[in-house]
């Protein structure tokens, strides 16, 4: 690799010069008089799209972290595999998004799972799975390398109340409370957990949370939460702090969370829903916490190298608080992965799984050949997949026109589209291997005999 070509561009991103930047690390991919190392395509490439983040192409970005991601040799691949993630995310493409980020937990050598985590629960929650959202939350606060647990438990709080079980969203409120979080982060918190009490009917703890939150005058209630707040405040002074039955949360004005489970004031800083990586060296790892959803995209694209330094360092050295909050925080958690257990197998009989049906139909399609050891069920013979693959067209932009869902089997309709013109419309049968689908068959589907 041109070394010169390299640290002139390094200089230039630094500088903001992202335009720059971006001319000089294309032009040391494409030296031919300084060939690459291993792992230099996929450093070059993942500048490349880093670059193309700030100049707000996410589009063109999620290109370059791709051809980056060939690079088996890249030390930073679950760092790349994050940001397509985010880049995804950033372009409202959940299910992609999703499907990346769990890629970069699966990296063994990424070792800040917790930002992936994070990402993914925000897009989990986006998709309306609350439920596998607060699997990820949960990863998240685990993760003994996050200097930061509190958000991920407030984002579980948020599951558990989209998933009507306000007693764990208590639960959840009342751990992230043993850390430490900035005012008007707790602030925020203690009304949530006002309105979670009231929810379980719990009215003089509600009524003590909600004070506490607008106590330092510099915190306003939303006016859902002021109505729980006056409700809470009517029932203590008739003598009605505690309700015999946890009230129906339909009947609760005061939850500031949507029907899918997106929490309304995330736009007002509450949470940080997705990190992005700048990645400036393969053998380190430079955490830069970005908002991307913060009710203002640009967010995601704008903050300066002098925010990231002082965000990261700033959260790394806090010092964490643990009074007793192991115990409520194993409790909490044994209680999402319950639910979450709940929710998979109904899922699994729904005929859902991961990856999916519409998952597996792309990569197939994708690349027909390649995808012969990964997609295709483990009962069909070598003659049978090739007969299979020899029927197909090539296309990564394949269309799935629908999926006809069942515990066992599904059939999908994928529309490819010829190098030399036209369309094809393939009936791609499934099976079920384990919680995710195989090929099992695919054919040119004839509507007239169908």
């Amino acid at each position: 690799m041109n070394n010169e070509l390299f640290e002139r561009a390094n200089a230039q991103y630094k500088q903001k010069d992202f335009q720059g930047a971006l001319i000089g690390f294309t032009d040391c991919l494409q030296d031919a008089a300084s060939p690459l190392a291993p792992g230099e395509m996929g450093l070059l490439y993942h500048r490349i799209g880093n670059c193309l983040v700030k100049l707000k192409n996410p589009a063109e970005a999620i290109q370059s972290y791709t051809q980056a991601t060939a690079d088996a040799s890249y030390a930073a691949l679950g760092t790349v595999e994050c940001n397509l993630g985010m880049a995804y995310a950033s372009l409202r493409d959940y299910d992609n998004a999703v499907a990346h980020f769990e890629r970069a937990v699966a990296d063994e050598g990424y070792d800040t799972p917790h930002k992936a985590y994070m990402g993914m629960g925000n897009a989990l929650l986006k998709l309306g799975k609350s439920a596998e959202a607060g699997v990820a939350f949960r990863e998240a606060a685990l993760d003994e390398g996050n200097p930061d647990p509190t958000k991920a438990l407030l984002n579980l709080g948020v599951c558990f109340m989209a998933l009507n079980r306000p007693a764990d969203a208590v639960a959840s409120y009342e751990s992230a409370l043993q850390f430490d979080m900035t005012p008007d982060v707790r602030n925020k918190m203690y009304a949530s957990l006002g309105q979670a009490y009231v929810a379980c009917g719990q009215m003089e703890q509600a009524v003590e949370a909600f004070e506490r939150a607008i106590a330092d005058k510099t915190y306003f209630l939303s006016d859902s939460a002021s109505v729980d707040y006056q409700r809470a405040v009517g029932q203590v002074a008739q003598g009605t702090s505690e309700m015999t039955q946890v009230l129906d949360l339909s009947d609760i004005s005061g939850l500031d969370v949507a029907a899918d489970g997106t929490p309304l004031y995330a736009d007002e800083g509450y949470q940080d829903p997705f990190y992005y990586d700048e990645g400036y060296d393969a053998n380190v790892d430079y955490p830069g916490y970005v908002d991307a959803y913060q009710g203002d995209e640009d967010r995601f694209f704008n903050a300066s190298e002098e925010e990231i330094e002082q965000w990261s360092k700033g959260l790394a050295k806090q010092d964490r608080k643990r009074r007793n909050v192991g115990l409520k925080i194993l409790v909490a958690f044994i209680i999402v992965v319950v639910l979450a257990f709940a929710g998979v197998v109904f899922a699994y009989t729904q005929g859902f799984g991961y990856p999916s049906q519409e998952t597996v139909a792309k990569e197939l399609f994708a690349d027909p050949e390649g995808a012969k050891g990964s997609v295709f069920a483990s009962g069909l013979s070598e003659s049978s997949v090739n007969t299979i693959v020899d029927q197909l067209v090539t296309d990564s932009d394949a269309t799935v026109d629908g999926v006809n869902r069942s515990m066992s089997e599904s059939t999908v309709y994928v529309t490819a589209h010829h190098e030399k013109g036209g369309e094809i419309v393939y009936e791609v049968s499934m099976v079920r291997d384990m919680i995710g689908w195989k090929v099992s068959n695919a054919k040119v589907y004839n509507a007239s005999q169908n």
